[in-house]
C-alpha cells in the first residue's frame, strides 16, 4: 500500500558531495569549496519551491553504473508513493525555483520534461511514474556523446511528449568555469566574484541574458549526463 502523501511530487537531488566531485572531476583543490558552494545553492534553490525533497549522494545511490545508481534513486522515489519526480544536479548556478515549478506543471500533465544545458547535457529531468522504464532508463549510454540520440529514440518509442525548458550552462570543468566567468549576463554576480577569487579570473563580459524558459513540444535531441571533459 503506497503511502498517502500531502504532494505527489518529489525532487531528487542527484549529487556526490563536494569531495566526491573533486576526486571525480578534473578540477584542483580549490575546487571543494566550489562544489560545496554550489550544493548549498542548489539546496536552498530547491528548498524554496516548497517541494518535498530527496538528496542522493554517493552514500544513498545503489548500483555499479552511473545509469543503475540514477534510475534505482528514481524508482526509490516512486515506490515511496510520489507519483512525479523531478531530478536535479548541483552543477547549475543559474538554476531557479521557478525552472522547477515549471517542471512540476509540465510532468503533472504527463509529459516528460528536460533542461538542457549549454555543452549537450542536462541540468534537470522529470517523469511520471506511468512513463519511466526503469530498465530502459538505466541501460542508456550515460556520460556518453550518444546518450542524447538514445533517449530521444527512447521517449519516442513510448510515444511521450517532451517539454524542453531553457538552455542553462552547467560547470564539468575548470573550462566550463573558465567560460561562465566570461559572462556577467549568463551567471550572478557572487558566482563571478566566486569564480574570480577562487580561480584568479580576469574581468567578464557583457552577453545577452539566456531566456530562464523556452518550452517546446517533443522535437530537440538532448543529453542527461555529459561526457566527461577537459
Amino acid at each position: 500500500m503506497r503511502t498517502t502523501l500531502q504532494n505527489d511530487t518529489a525532487i531528487l537531488f542527484f549529487a556526490n558531495s563536494a569531495e566526491e566531485d573533486f576526486a571525480r572531476k578534473k578540477f584542483d583543490y580549490r575546487a571543494v569549496s566550489l562544489f560545496q558552494d554550489l550544493t548549498q545553492h542548489t539546496l536552498k534553490t530547491i528548498e524554496s519551491t516548497g517541494l518535498p525533497f530527496f538528496h542522493f549522494t554517493e552514500k544513498e545511490q545503489l548500483g555499479n553504473t552511473f545509469g543503475e545508481r540514477f534510475a534505482h534513486a528514481f524508482a526509490s522515489l516512486f515506490a515511496l508513493g510520489y507519483t512525479k519526480v523531478i531530478s536535479v544536479g548541483n552543477d547549475s548556478p543559474n538554476l531557479t525555483a521557478q525552472h522547477i515549478l515549471k517542471a512540476q506543471e509540465q510532468v503533472s500533465k504527463g509529459n516528460a520534461v528536460i533542461g538542457p544545458s549549454l555543452d549537450g547535457g542536462c541540468y534537470l529531468m522529470g517523469f511520471h511514474r506511468d512513463s519511466f522504464q526503469k530498465e530502459s532508463f538505466k541501460a542508456l549510454p550515460w556520460q556518453s556523446p550518444t546518450l542524447h540520440q538514445e533517449l530521444l529514440l527512447q521517449l519516442d518509442m513510448q510515444g511521450m511528449e517532451l517539454t524542453l525548458l531553457g538552455i542553462l550552462n552547467d560547470i564539468d570543468s575548470m573550462g566550463d568555469v573558465k567560460r561562465l566567468s566570461n559572462y556577467i549576463k549568463t551567471v550572478s554576480a557572487y558566482w563571478i566574484g566566486l569564480f574570480g577569487t577562487l580561480f584568479n579570473f580576469g574581468n567578464p563580459k557583457e552577453l545577452a541574458p539566456i531566456p530562464i524558459f523556452e518550452t517546446h513540444s517533443f522535437s530537440t535531441p538532448f543529453n542527461k549526463g555529459s561526457p566527461f571533459r577537459d
